[in-house]
């Protein structure tokens, strides 16, 4: 994204600084590299994986495995290039939070198959353990789809919170707890004196209008909020976890310093 008054209009403060930070398009990494590059990098290495792969489904198919296998495809985050002038993976837009997820599943996914409902990355092991014929223990978060795989019609979740706490190796993120349902995304961010953000996902994929200032959307706001942090209560996820000081911190730009004990 371009560096323009129009892009950062209503984005937070922190959004736009983070530009020439460590996780920023125009001083990644404390300006370790350039941007193109890390992007050809990161093609070339996509592209890597890609041929791995594709050893692995050639293998299934000359040892006569591929018709009683399931193969999933995806990955554990997902990761800004360039959008909204950041890269990595601790924000909330949409390219951060988004995960590819291709799957072959003889039986159960017929080809070209595509799916609406929300999946999160927690529904991957109870899935994988009801194809496996088990059933996931009390203790283990998310919810199998296999039933929408079979095309049953079942009570699928509508919305979901997504939490990040804070991290001290890379304190140019806030913590950001937020709500994603079927429309809306709202942002609120803890630690910092910001502007929160809020986004019509569905006629503004690209996040660039942020509602969160239209009296019209207060009381979506309001009702957001109190869902959040009421789930964060029922969860008991409302504990800011602090991690220990080490002799590297990324925020320091000229060398390291030494903690002891």
């Amino acid at each position: 994204m371009e560096n323009t008054r129009q892009n950062y209009e209503g984005k937070p403060l922190w959004v736009h600084a983070q530009r020439y930070g460590w996780h920023g398009v125009d001083y990644l990494y404390q300006g370790q590299i350039d941007f193109d590059t890390f992007y050809r990098r990161y093609c070339e290495t996509i592209l890597a994986l890609d041929e791995g792969i594709g050893k692995v489904l050639d293998n299934l198919e000359k040892e006569n495995l591929s018709n009683s296998t399931v193969v999933f495809y995806t990955t554990d985050n997902g990761f800004t290039l360039g959008e909204h002038g950041l890269i990595d993976k601790r924000q909330m837009y949409e390219e951060s939070i988004r995960i590819p997820l291709l799957m072959y599943a003889p039986g159960f996914v017929k080809p070209g198959q595509k799916y609406s409902e929300m999946i999160l990355n927690i529904d991957f092991a109870p899935t994988i353990l009801e194809l496996a014929g088990m059933k996931k223990p009390e203790q283990m978060d998310g919810t199998s789809f296999l039933p929408l795989l079979k095309g049953e019609n079942i009570d699928w979740r509508k919305s979901f919170v997504d939490e990040y706490y804070w991290e001290r190796p890379f304190p140019h993120t806030p913590a950001v707890f937020g709500m994603r349902t079927d429309q809306y995304k709202y942002m609120t961010y803890y630690g910092i004196w910001d502007t929160d953000e809020l986004y019509d996902i569905k006629n503004d994929p690209k996040e660039m209008f942020n509602l969160i200032d239209l009296p019209e959307y207060k009381d979506l706001v309001n009702d957001l909020t109190k869902q959040i942090f009421s789930w964060l209560d029922a969860n008991n996820a409302n504990k800011i976890l602090v991690k220990r000081a080490t002799n590297w911190q990324a925020n320091k730009r000229k060398g390291n310093i030494i903690i002891e004990g």
